[in-house]
């Protein structure tokens, strides 16, 4: 049998051993109840004791009895090693006994300690209630120190800032002590706790009489100096910037602690410099009139004759010559010069140059922008009031005025006039890049007298040509009037300042002005006996306006456009004329008789005989009428292009007519006869083609 069978019988066997009853058991075990036995032995068959005594069977009565033997044994051995071993536990014990009487004193002796440990617990604790206390009253000292240096330092006045106030020279130092006595003013005056107190009543009196004494010693050392913003040939503007702006805090000192003495220094300098700038610009004012030249007179006007009856203009040069008074020409550089620095007057007049007045205008008002601009900036930096500026510059501006109202009502130059308000416009837009708006009023009242001056200078001219009289202008010569090209120069001017501008009054007036120059023309060109006259005239005065428009404004405009419009009307009309001077019949047999129009074209059958004469006629002469009409237009026309382009319009018209008189014959019965006296077309185009090549 095997081991676990072995196991099972040996428990069963034990088991029926072990409750089974003998007589000896009968008491033990009525007690003894055996219930879930079996369940605990299963569980406990795993532990090595009991599963020993199940493998070998060993009863628990005998087993228990040979455990108490064990212990039995193992008592006696004990007691057997404790008798061995008893002298050292008394050698033990009484060691023991010693330590109990060593750590009964340690401990009376740290009980001690503890007293004294919790005595000085609570000395530490009063120490540090008694140390907050005292850092707390140190901090409050510290605090009271602070306060009271502070006011001390705030309230006292040092020997030394007496002694710079009183009897120093006023410079760097002295401002720094002028501070710190506004300072100190200013701490008694605002602090309400100062006034309780006694050290007050002992220094104020002190700080009065040293602000009277420094606002004294300022006072005269402003005027010192804004007296010397009146010595002859001073650079203000260097005095102002090297000197007086050191000093600004002077002034700020006034304001605050001397204001009725402020405004006296305010007072002496709007003064001083209204004065000293007032006489500045009169001079060179008076400077700039010595340089001036005069462009146009009352009489300088588009429609007035060129030759002058009166017995006083003799010496004067002729009108007709004079181109500047109605052509921009290089005036207008003035533009482009509009930042330049001013004239230097005696520069210029050792050189014996003179200037139109537009060049002066601009010179005197650059000078005007960068004075005011310097004075304006001056006033904010050193006085803290821009308004002042306006007090300053009373006097300059009335020096100015008086004499723009002398020069303005004389000036009869309405080019100059116009490039003035250009100037004018030009310096507003640098004063708003500057954001320098103190000339701001003055520019404008400038700019709204100049335009009414312009418009009436210019309806002078729009009028000498409305009442012009037509037989004094009038010459017997059909090249460009001297009228026109005023118009024409005047007109293309008034264009040139007005590309960049658009401005809509100004075009309006360009445009009553042409339609004044139209009248006139006209009438000057019924003068003429002969209209063939009259239209070379008109072509003339036109080909001359429109070069004259064209060099101002390449593009064209509605004025260049309208004479585009009549030169070639009457280019149309002079072709036809000198067509008909030279080939009045065929023109005449083509109009009536071969005419496109049916309306016209006469019922009557065209005959051989008809047309033959103007055929054998035009074949005999018309190379030698081409060079006719060639020299007639060459000598014609003062504008060799336009002749030449006219010349070739006439030949073209030519051979229009010619080729409707071919077309004509080809349609008469047995008009092949009169081809041999024809001229082919080719012919005539080679000889058009001739005077093309001229173009």
């Amino acid at each position: 049998m095997s081991e676990s069978a072995s196991r099972t019988l040996d428990l069963g066997s034990f088991v029926g051993d072990f409750t089974s009853t003998g007589p000896d058991d009968d008491d033990a075990t009525e007690d003894i109840s055996l219930e879930g036995l079996e369940q605990e032995l299963l569980e406990c068959k795993d532990d090595e004791v009991v599963a020993n005594i199940l493998s070998k069977g060993t009863k628990i009565r005998q087993y228990t009895k040979d455990v108490e033997t064990n212990i039995r044994k193992n008592e006696l051995q004990s007691i057997e090693d404790y008798i061995k071993e008893s002298d050292n536990l008394v050698s033990l014990h009484d060691q023991i006994r010693d330590c109990d009487v060593i750590l009964s004193q340690m401990e009376t002796l740290l009980t001690g300690f503890q007293d004294e440990i919790g005595s000085i617990s609570s000395d530490i604790k009063i120490l540090q209630e008694k140390s907050m206390d005292m850092g707390l009253k140190l901090k409050n000292r510290k605090v009271a120190e602070s306060k009271l240096a502070q006011f001390v330092e705030d309230i006292i006045v040092p020997p030394r800032m007496i002694d710079i106030i009183v009897d120093g020279e006023v410079n760097e130092e002295f401002m720094r002590m002028l501070e710190t006595l506004s300072k100190k003013i200013k701490y008694v005056e605002m602090d309400p706790t100062v006034k309780i107190s006694k050290a007050w009543k002992d220094v104020q009196p002190e700080l009065e009489k040293l602000r009277q004494k420094a606002v004294s010693k300022v006072y005269d050392f402003m005027v010192q100096k804004l007296f010397a913003l009146r010595k002859p040939k001073t650079n203000i503007q260097i005095l102002q910037q090297s000197v007086l702006l050191k000093y600004k805090y002077i002034i700020s000192f006034l304001k605050e602690h001397g204001k009725e003495v402020y405004n006296e220094v305010r007072a002496a300098y709007i003064d001083t410099m209204n004065k000293v700038l007032s006489a500045h610009f009169r001079a060179y004012i008076q400077a700039l009139e010595k340089l001036q030249l005069d462009i146009a007179t009352s009489s300088d006007l588009i429609g007035v004759e060129a030759r002058s009856s009166s017995l006083f203009s003799r010496g004067l040069e002729p009108l007709k010559n004079r181109s500047a008074v109605f052509a921009l020409g290089d005036r207008i550089k003035i533009l482009k010069e509009i930042e330049e620095p001013a004239l230097i007057p005696h520069i210029a007049e050792a050189s014996s140059k003179k200037y139109p007045y537009e060049v002066l205008f601009r010179s005197l008002h650059k000078l005007l922008m960068d004075t005011a601009t310097s004075e304006y900036l001056f006033c904010d930096d050193f006085f803290g009031e821009e308004s002042m500026f306006n007090d300053i510059f009373s006097g300059p501006f009335a020096v100015i005025d008086e004499h723009f109202t002398s020069i303005l009502p004389n000036s009869y130059d309405a080019i100059g006039l116009m490039l003035m308000i250009r100037i004018i416009h030009q310096h507003q837009l640098i004063m708003s890049r500057r954001r320098i708006p103190c000339l701001d009023s003055y520019l404008d009242k400038v700019n709204i007298s100049l335009w009414p001056r312009f418009k009436m200078v210019f309806d002078m001219h729009l009028s000498s040509m409305q009442n012009a009289n037509v037989k004094t202008l009038w010459e017997d010569d059909v090249h460009p009037h001297y009228v026109m090209r005023r118009y024409a120069e005047f007109t293309a001017s008034l264009i040139q300042l007005n590309v960049e501008y658009g401005d809509g009054q100004l075009d309006w007036n360009l445009e009553r002005l042409r339609m004044a120059v139209d009248v006139l023309l006209v009438k000057l060109a019924n003068t003429f006996t002969k209209t063939k006259q009259r239209t070379v005239f008109l072509i003339n005065n036109y080909d001359m306006t429109i070069a004259v428009l064209k060099e101002a404004s390449p593009e064209g405009g509605k004025i260049q456009m309208h004479f585009e419009e009549l030169l070639k009307n009457n280019t149309a009309v002079f072709v036809e004329e000198l067509l008909l001077e030279h080939f009045g019949n065929l023109i005449k047999f083509v109009k009536t008789r071969a005419s496109e129009d049916q309306s016209t074209v006469s019922q009557k059958p065209i005959t051989i005989p008809e047309v033959e004469p103007l055929v054998k006629d035009f074949a005999s002469r018309w190379k030698a009428a081409i060079e006719l009409m060639h020299n007639d237009v060459i000598t014609s026309f003062s504008n060799f292009l336009c002749g030449l382009e006219i010349l070739k319009a006439t030949l073209t018209q030519l051979l229009l007519y010619y080729t409707r008189l071919t077309d004509c014959i080809k349609k008469i019965p047995g008009g092949s006869a009169l081809n041999k006296d024809l001229v082919t077309i080719s012919s005539i185009m080679y000889e058009i083609r001739k005077y093309s090549r001229l173009l």
